[in-house]
Parts: C-alpha cells; structure tokens; sequence
C-alpha cells in the first residue's frame, strides 16, 4: 500500500500539534457551561470544575432512587448516599461530597429535598 499523498491529510487549525489556540479553548468551555457542565471556581475564570453530568441530573437519579425504594420523608446523611451499602449498585455511588451537594442543592430548589445538618455532618431528608 502506498502512504497518503501529502494532499489529502488534513489540515491543522493550529499548526502546532497539541496546542490549541487559547480563544478555541474559551469556546469550548463557554460552550460547557452554557450546558451546565461547567463552573467556574474564581472570578478571573483560571479554575474551572467540569462535571461528567449535572447537577440536576444527579439530582434526578437520587431522587428516582428515593422514590423507587419508598424513602420519601426519610433522612440520609451524605456518607449513606454517596458511599453506603443501599447505594451500592446506584450510579450516583461514590460521588464526591461537592457534586452530592450541588446536586441536593437542585432537589431543595424543586422543593423534593431539604439539606439539613446533623450532629455529625450534613444530611438531607426528601420529600
């Protein structure tokens, strides 16, 4: 077989290979935050959070799973939803404690979830 004609490769929008111009890469994260899948963490907007979902989708997936066991009015502690044994096969399991919260957050906005503190940490009771 014979290699491609030099012709027919494509050509680079930046000629450096590996680097993307800075103003394609503010467009790309404007674009993720536009769909919520992106925060920024300082107002200079040099630390950014990228989420795999949303946090309402998170959100949608605890309390489909509240509801499917019939836990509505119970109260959880954050450690028992990310990390204990009913959540064990719940996609959601093992989610870090600042996503949980953002995604709880979405929940108490829908009025289905109250963010409450307990004597050892915070907690949520659902509605």
């Amino acid at each position: 077989p014979r290699a491609p004609s030099p012709r027919l490769r494509p050509r680079l929008l930046n000629p450096r290979p590996g680097k993307l111009p800075l103003e394609s890469i503010q467009v790309v994260l404007e674009e993720l935050r536009k769909n919520g899948n992106l925060e920024w963490l300082d107002k200079n907007k040099t630390s950014f959070l990228i989420m795999w979902k949303r946090p309402e989708e998170w959100g949608k997936l605890i309390y489909q799973w509240v509801s499917r066991n019939g836990l509505t009015n119970s109260v959880f502690t954050l450690y028992e939803l990310a990390s204990g044994d009913d959540t064990e096969n719940e996609e959601f399991h093992g989610l870090d404690e600042a996503t949980l919260l953002r995604a709880l957050q979405a929940l108490q906005q829908e009025h289905k979830a109250e963010i409450i503190t307990l004597d050892d940490g915070r907690g949520v009771k659902f509605f």
